[in-house]
């Protein structure tokens, strides 16, 4: 059966068939939707798998949180404590030198009691102590990737005695005793230091020196990607159009390293964590009465039988902060997963 012919505006004939699909760049039917496909980017698929991990969704929610909290601190501690280096005597038994009271101290004036012996505001030090520990964490850990990058692609992209040379530093800095050597340097620092002093010059020490104990680890991954992707088509396709070598670890190599950098990044910081924690409780971290989590564990030994509660706190804010970044890290690595369910 022929179909009827319809004239158009332009005065074109053209023939439609009921019940059959429309030509392609015909209009949709009337009440008819068109559903246009939509391509996704390898950034959007990521977002979309991160939003389906809650566990990674509330890791990420504690460590935006800590984040706020390390911001305002002076703010949160005017509101809602006292200054971080104030003495209360008047809370501290004078016999024992514990906090008076139950949970040691705690009281709506000091919402998490104070430290025996000087009476110092505990929960403004926690705050505080944030500070320290996020800081020394993500600056370590930025110095860290960035060298790692460089020094990995340099060593996976051009080969030779340039990879053999940095695959054995590599090594060698692996195998070095990073905290041992950190508490000897920090020991022999001056107090003032490139325009620092006090506490200054420790955080900045322990920045540079975790971080540079830390780029080997980066390194070997970016070597090892690039290793794999040097010779893709792309690449070939980039050299035979007589694209520098720079211009192709730029523009070609370093976008496709980005995943397993931001990876590797965020599973770094909450190692930086514990290792400026251990370092303050052995007395190599930062100078008091600059609070940090390490330093008050290492106070709380000798009062913790009296008063437990002032070692269970500062453990809670380094467990809580490391377990956030550990979850949040995780669902950043399935995230970007290539070979994950989409």
């Amino acid at each position: 059966m022929t179909a009827p012919l319809h004239e158009t505006s332009a005065g074109e004939a053209t023939a439609t068939v009921d019940g059959a699909p429309d030509a392609p760049g015909t209009p949709d039917a009337p009440g008819t939707t068109a559903k246009a496909i939509e391509g996704r980017s390898p950034w959007k698929i990521a977002w979309t798998r991160l939003k389906r991990d809650k566990l990674a969704l509330a890791g990420a929610f504690v460590v935006g949180f800590l984040v706020l909290v390390a911001i305002f601190a002076p703010v949160i501690v005017s509101l809602l404590g006292h200054p971080p280096d104030e003495f209360h005597e008047d809370q501290i038994d004078p016999l024992f030198g514990t906090p008076i009271g139950s949970w040691g101290g705690a009281s709506s004036d000091f919402l998490f009691g104070v430290e025996p012996v000087n009476g110092r505001d505990v929960f403004s030090r926690i705050v505080y102590g944030a500070r320290i520990s996020l800081l020394v964490a993500f600056l370590a850990a930025v110095f860290a990737v960035a060298l790692g990058t460089v020094l990995g692609i340099i060593a996976g992209y051009f080969g030779g005695w340039i990879d053999a040379a940095l695959s054995r530093v590599m090594d060698v800095m692996l195998a070095f005793p990073q905290l041992l050597f950190t508490i000897a340097l920090v020991s022999v620092l001056p107090n003032q230091f490139l325009g620092l002093d006090g506490s200054g010059v420790r955080i900045a020490a322990l920045v540079l020196v975790i971080g540079f104990f830390g780029w080997p680890y980066v390194g070997r991954i970016v070597r090892g990607q690039t290793l794999s992707l040097r010779n893709r088509e792309y690449v070939e396709a980039a050299q035979s159009l007589g694209a520098g070598r720079f211009y192709i670890l730029r523009r070609e190599l370093l976008p496709n390293l980005i995943a397993p950098i931001t990876v590797y990044a965020t599973l770094m910081i909450p190692t930086n964590i514990l290792t400026e924690a251990a370092l303050s409780f052995l007395g190599a971290g930062v100078k008091p009465p600059t609070a940090s989590w390490g330093q008050m564990l290492s106070t709380a030994i000798t009062t913790y039988e009296a008063d437990p509660l002032f070692m269970v706190i500062p453990g809670l804010a380094i467990f809580i902060t490391v377990l956030a970044f550990n979850l949040f890290g995780d669902g950043v690595r399935d995230a970007l997963d290539p070979k994950g369910s989409r």
